[in-house]
């Protein structure tokens, strides 16, 4: 019996210390919220410096995590097993979110460096008067070619594509949204059709590319352009200003007839257990010097005036990456389609796909 008593007190000792490890552990978890931000952004998007240097300012650690579509964001943040403080989805995406209410709104008043945003970037359609989001890089879609192996070709119109020269040479990116939307734009049509003729006629003339396209793919392409491997590609300007950073023959064109005009944006998801931080990381972003830096880093265009007076004016004034007004004019942002219509975009970019032999 007196074995059976102290097997019992035993137990219990235990019992208590794991209880008091738990609710420490528990309690600290809790704590941390305030002591770190989790941000959640596309791979290669940020200057890793700038996170040191935010953690250094203000002592919150930054746990940073990378995500390859909004689509793919979006899914972690409603599933919520990740209190994500930052996240930095496109403009369709945020309209969905909204509709979702997976976002928080923003206090303007601890973002005093929105005042360094170009005011063309702010109050956009997607989020009336900002209220949920803050541009973070800006660009655009269009082909990136190397002068030296297609002739007269400029690519100053989409019909360039369907050259017969290009049998076999063309990179296609790997989404329905920009080869749909590249499809459309060549007939004259808005990328944001719900017309199912449009639809219709747009896939039928990406058919009739089929015979000059190569592949379809996604970051690999980077690497096939800068060692001449490949001629010409479909891909976002950002990404065509990394290639040509590393081959000096490579250029760059947004044809005529338009064209997506894209953002990606910094919000706070309603998992965020660090919002004053949130707010702060957001802030620091939008410093002229930590906007330059990021920028000179990436690639991709800044909406951040004050950034844009402390970079390279050969960078800033570059017409591929910065288009004028009157260029921007001719160019749309992606509208959220709703599931049915991103359904049939999906559907048919399939076809097309599959009409590639």
């Amino acid at each position: 019996m007196k074995s059976l008593i102290q097997a019992t007190i035993a137990i219990l000792v235990v019992t208590a210390l794991l209880m008091y490890a738990g609710n420490a552990m528990s309690a600290g978890s809790g704590k941390s919220g305030k002591d770190t931000l989790t941000i959640f952004n596309w791979g290669e998007y940020i200057d890793p410096d700038l996170l040191k240097q935010f953690e250094k300012e203000t002592g919150i650690h930054v746990i940073y995590e990378t995500f390859d579509s909004n689509e793919a964001m979006m899914t972690k943040v409603q599933q919520g097993g990740t209190a994500y403080d930052i996240a930095i989805p496109s403009e369709y995406m945020i309209e969905k979110m909204k509709e979702e209410d997976l976002l928080i709104p923003l206090d303007h008043s601890k973002i005093p460096n929105m005042k360094n945003i170009d005011p063309y970037f702010l109050d956009l359609p997607f989020d009336d008067n900002n209220k949920y989001s803050l541009p973070y890089f800006w660009g655009t879609v269009g082909i990136v070619y190397n002068p030296n192996l297609v002739g007269d070709l400029d690519f100053s119109s989409w019909e360039d594509l369907w050259d017969p020269s290009l049998k076999r040479t063309v990179f296609l990116v790997d989404g329905a949204r920009e080869v749909i939307g590249m499809g459309l734009n060549s007939l004259g049509y808005s990328l944001n059709s719900l017309d199912h003729n449009e639809l219709r006629s747009a896939t039928d003339k990406l058919i009739q590319l089929a015979p000059n396209v190569k592949a379809i793919i996604g970051d690999e392409i980077t690497p096939l352009m800068i060692n001449n491997e490949a001629t010409v590609a479909l891909t976002w300007s950002g990404q065509a200003a990394d290639m040509m950073y590393e081959n000096e023959d490579l250029d760059f064109a947004v044809p005529e007839e338009g064209s997506n005009l894209w953002f990606d944006n910094m919000v706070i998801p309603k998992t965020s257990k660090n919002i004053d931080g949130a707010h702060a990381f957001i802030n620091f972003m939008l410093d002229a010097d930590s906007g330059a830096q990021n920028a000179d880093f990436v690639g991709y265009s800044t909406p951040n005036v004050a950034a844009m007076a402390l970079m390279d004016e050969e960078v800033v004034t570059d017409e591929r990456y910065y288009p004028s007004e009157e260029q921007r004019d001719t160019l749309e942002v992606y509208k959220n389609l709703g599931p049915d219509y991103l359904g049939k975009y999906n559907e048919l970019f399939l076809e097309f796909k599959m009409s590639i032999r």
